[in-house]
């Protein structure tokens, strides 16, 4: 959010969200917000929509669930130009992120039921079974590097399952927050089973207090995940939380190494470096420590940056001048800690957010890039004596979100990834990217709780033991 709608907020006026085109620095649109009145009255209406909504069918919720996939489809092209607008994402890769929320949509139109079914308890006499039951309505806080994404990944599961959902989206990218509100309304879901609230993060606190609200989703910083985190359990209420990570790679020995540096280049240039899953950390074994840090770095060189308007285009900005300006504090403080530049880390002197994709080497504990989540184009090079010093320096982090291995021996891969590797989800040679088929999250100050899947769908409902006799009868023991 701008200073100036900061400044509005506090005197009780009406915020306003102003949008910066991070290619150019052009001002874009402004936006009217929410007061914190405003906005209870909006989670307030979401809870009351809840009564009827939680009584809809699945084959109902399905229906409407699979239209609004079809809207994502149909508006893919507006959708991810006003991502590039807002947020500096490449058309590309926006049309690719409006296809895979599309997909997401399908997928729980088609599976929640089955993911939801009463599951029967044999216990020797009475019917007995567990259900899953919605618990009302959700309150999303969602980042800005995947607008659409973030928020269809946790909107469809929480939707199937029967809840309502109010979504407080970041302040850089209010037009993609009301166009995903209009988007399930043109889907065919109640007006107000999908609502977003126009609020700075200030008065997320007072959404979450209020009755209206039974449980938190966020995904964004660890800053960010306490302060949520502190504000639910004052009112005890469950929350899920998607925090930072610093993935690490494991390059070993035994690895073809120009192919394992297109995976580790592919997996640090995700949108364009901005995501919590990208690969951050890549520990080579010492025998293959140079030559895969000269094979990643003409790979990443060669990802030119440019229009992110333009087809051929592989790197947009980052989504702000500050963003840029953090990233290249954290690549000078390494560089003057010791690290060596294989290529990047200048600003180039254009306008707008840019920075060049970066790789550094001789990367070691205590330097920002070895210790901290770097949220752009860099990649970090780190030598490992052996492999149980690979597993060292990997788990070696507050953060446990992504992990990989590249090897060209498939049982070691799948050993050290399922055995080895503190994190939430490891991928043997590929990169590591989020699926609605499979459970999403991480450990440690990444978070906890899991998207997608049957997992996910799960978080938020009521899990429910229903145990039926014939007759009344009285059972004694203890609790």
């Amino acid at each position: 959010m701008s200073g100036q709608g900061a400044r509005a907020a506090e005197q009780g006026e009406r915020p306003r969200f102003e949008t910066v085109d991070p290619a150019t620095g052009a001002a874009g649109p402004t936006y009217d917000g929410h007061t914190v009145e405003d906005a209870l009255a909006v989670a307030r209406q979401a809870r009351a929509a809840f009564e009827d909504w939680r009584r809809t069918t699945f084959e109902d919720r399905s229906r409407r669930m699979a239209a609004a996939a079809a809207v994502l489809r149909r508006r893919r092209d507006e959708f991810a130009r006003l991502m590039t607008a807002e947020m500096g994402k490449t058309l590309t890769e926006g049309r690719a992120e409006i296809e895979k929320c599309a997909l997401n949509c399908d997928f729980f139109a088609e599976n929640a039921a089955a993911f939801l079914a009463p599951q029967p308890v044999d216990m020797g006499g009475p019917d007995a079974k567990v259900v899953f039951r919605p618990l009302g309505t959700i309150l999303a806080v969602m980042p800005w590097n995947f607008p659409f994404w973030q928020v269809l990944r946790f909107a469809a599961p929480t939707l199937m399952a029967g809840n309502t959902a109010v979504l407080k989206h970041a302040s850089n990218v209010p037009g993609c927050a009301l166009a995903i509100e209009q988007l399930f309304r043109e889907a065919g879901f109640p007006e107000h089973a999908f609502r977003t609230l126009m609020i700075p993060s200030r008065d997320v606190r007072a959404i979450i207090e209020d009755d209206a609200v039974a449980a938190v989703s966020l995904t964004g910083s660890v800053e960010a995940g306490r302060q949520v985190a502190m504000a639910a359990a004052g009112v005890l209420k469950k929350c899920v939380l998607e925090l930072g990570g610093s993935d690490a790679y494991l390059v070993l020995e035994d690895a073809d190494i120009e192919a394992a540096a297109e995976v580790a280049a592919a997996a640090r240039m995700v949108n364009g470096g901005q995501s919590c899953i990208a690969g951050k950390r890549f520990i080579a074994l010492a025998p293959v420590y140079e030559a895969f840090g000269q094979a990643l770095a003409r790979k990443m060189a060669a990802l030119a940056m440019g229009d992110p308007r333009d087809e051929a285009t592989m790197l947009g900005p980052l989504e702000s001048l500050a963003a840029r300006d953090g990233v290249h504090d954290q690549v000078a403080r390494s560089l003057a800690k010791g690290a060596r530049l294989l290529t990047g880390g200048s600003i180039p002197d254009r306008p707008g957010a840019w920075y060049p994709p970066t790789v550094l080497t001789d990367v070691t504990a205590g330097m920002p890039a070895h210790d901290e989540e770097v949220f752009g184009p860099v990649a970090a090079v780190i030598r490992a004596t052996d492999e149980a010093d690979a597993i060292r320096i990997a788990n070696d982090s507050p953060f446990g979100l992504g992990s990989g291995v590249l090897t060209g021996d498939r049982a070691r891969g799948e050993r050290i990834a399922a055995d080895e590797l503190q994190a939430g989800m490891s991928f043997v040679n590929q990169n590591v990217r989020s699926d609605p088929r499979l459970p999403f999250g991480g450990v440690k100050h990444s978070g906890y709780g899991r998207e997608c899947s049957s997992f996910g769908v799960r978080e938020f409902v009521n899990i429910k033991s229903v145990v039926v006799h014939a007759q009344p009868r009285s059972i004694g023991g203890s609790e």
